[in-house]
């Protein structure tokens, strides 16, 4: 935990941009707010804590000076199925291990808040709205279908073209398979595996009686994570029986056949 905050100390001390210095700034209130809860050893501030990794982003807003100390009104902008969980107890206390966190900033936080993730919206949002809402209940891609532009195939959403590209591939693997064993595709399904916690995993595939998951890793992932999340998260998955999890880069997508051994490779060790 210590390196991954001096490395966020690093980049602020690089020259950044405005925005970015302004990104990786609000990062490190949350990461140092979340670590300090962890840090605390109760039950509640370990569940707040774990409530703060599903914030999607901390922003800070300028509020002007007092006594020469800038000053921010902070928002956790969160999905906003979530927001219920962030009761004025829940923001109360993250707001004193916030002030905390920054203490040794050249800043402090005059008022935090929650607010509801504004997702990206396209001309055509009367037809996703209605996309989204589809004909039957569903989890599938449930955040996904309200973005502009999102691939889709056979009814199933994708977040972006490396998805569908790895879905192609299983879909072809799943046709030259005998109907008496075969494969099931699971695309973006949320996924409840601890309490508080969901997860969406880009593929879940079954196989031969094993379930394993498929991550499509790159630039554009959902969400700011760090090695250490990744393999906390992983931790939870097999302890709910996902045999196996592999991941493969967006830059090894581009050549189907890379694709197809990645696949082929992924079902040897799922059955192995």
């Amino acid at each position: 935990m210590g390196e991954e905050l001096r490395s966020l100390d690093d980049i602020l001390a690089q020259g950044l941009p405005d925005d970015e210095f302004h990104r990786v700034r609000c990062e490190k209130v949350l990461g140092t707010t979340a670590i300090l809860l962890h840090q605390q050893g109760t039950a509640r501030s370990a569940e707040l804590a774990e409530l703060l990794t599903e914030v999607t982003s901390l922003d800070l807003e300028y509020r002007g000076e007092d006594w020469q100390v800038a000053q921010f009104a902070a928002y956790l902008e969160v999905e906003p199925h979530l927001i219920p969980r962030f009761t004025e107890d829940a923001i109360r206390d993250i707001a004193r291990v916030m002030d905390d966190a920054v203490v040794k900033d050249p800043f402090a936080i005059q008022s935090l808040e929650v607010r509801p993730v504004v997702p990206p919206i396209s001309a055509d949002w009367r037809k996703q709205l209605k996309a989204a809402n589809g004909p039957r209940p569903s989890n599938q891609a449930k955040r996904v279908r309200l973005e502009p532009q999102h691939p889709t195939e056979d009814g199933l959403h994708f977040t972006n073209e490396w998805e569908w590209k790895v879905y192609k591939v299983l879909k072809e693997r799943q046709a030259t398979l005998p109907d008496n064993d075969t494969i099931g595709i699971v695309p973006l399904a949320a996924m409840k595996v601890l309490k508080p916690m969901y997860v969406e995993p880009d593929f879940l595939v079954t196989y031969r009686g094993r379930v394993g998951i498929i991550e499509v890793d790159g630039h554009y992932h959902r969400g700011p994570r760090s090695r250490s999340d990744d393999h906390s998260r992983e931790r939870l998955l097999r302890n709910a029986g996902v045999k196996q999890i592999d991941r493969i880069d967006v830059r090894d997508t581009t050549q189907k056949e890379d694709v197809e051994k990645f696949v082929t490779d992924f079902l040897k060790h799922l059955v192995d």
